[in-house]
């Protein structure tokens, strides 16, 4: 009969107790040391080289210089654009400059509707919105969100007939 260590008796977790072998020497907890495979390449620079500026890219007043490396897919355009470059003017701990972030998402938003429609293409915005998942998964929410909107567009006809009459 083979006996077991008393260190290894140790490293048994008792039943019942949450973050047991925390505190264990690392000798004996596993992932220590916190080796990596494969190890971390030795790169032959300092910093790596800056990423040629081909559109215009906003980036942070708390910033000096821009990143070496950058994104440059959707450069800022139209009615969004002006407000993303005005809301680079604020420093990134002032609020207004995450609002008009915000602001400007749903401006560009309607702007790739209007975009689809001048191309001829008619969005399909129920499944862009996730409707069908909604569907499939949350039915109790769909129903919530189809009963408020067929209210709010109930309160506008009344509204806009009541003002056709006067």
């Amino acid at each position: 009969m083979e006996k077991t260590s008393p260190q290894a008796q140790r490293r048994t977790p008792p039943p019942g107790i949450r973050g047991w072998g925390a505190d264990l020497d690392p000798a004996v907890r596993p992932a220590v040391p916190k080796e990596r495979t494969p190890p971390r390449l030795d790169v032959p620079w300092d910093a790596p080289a800056q990423q040629p500026h081909t559109v215009e890219v906003l980036h942070s007043t708390e910033r000096p210089g821009m990143t070496p490396v950058f994104g440059t897919t959707v450069p800022p355009s139209g009615v969004s654009g002006m407000i993303r470059r005005g809301a680079f003017r604020y420093s990134e701990n002032d609020l207004r400059h995450w609002l008009m972030l915000l602001f400007a998402d749903r401006v560009n938003m309607v702007e790739g509707i209007i975009e689809d429609l001048a191309h001829g293409h008619v969005p399909n915005i129920y499944a862009e919105m996730g409707g069908p998942a909604e569907w499939k998964h949350n039915r109790a929410g769909f129903m919530r969100k189809a009963l408020i909107a067929g209210v709010v567009v109930g309160i506008i006809a009344v509204y806009m007939r009541q003002r056709r009459r006067h």
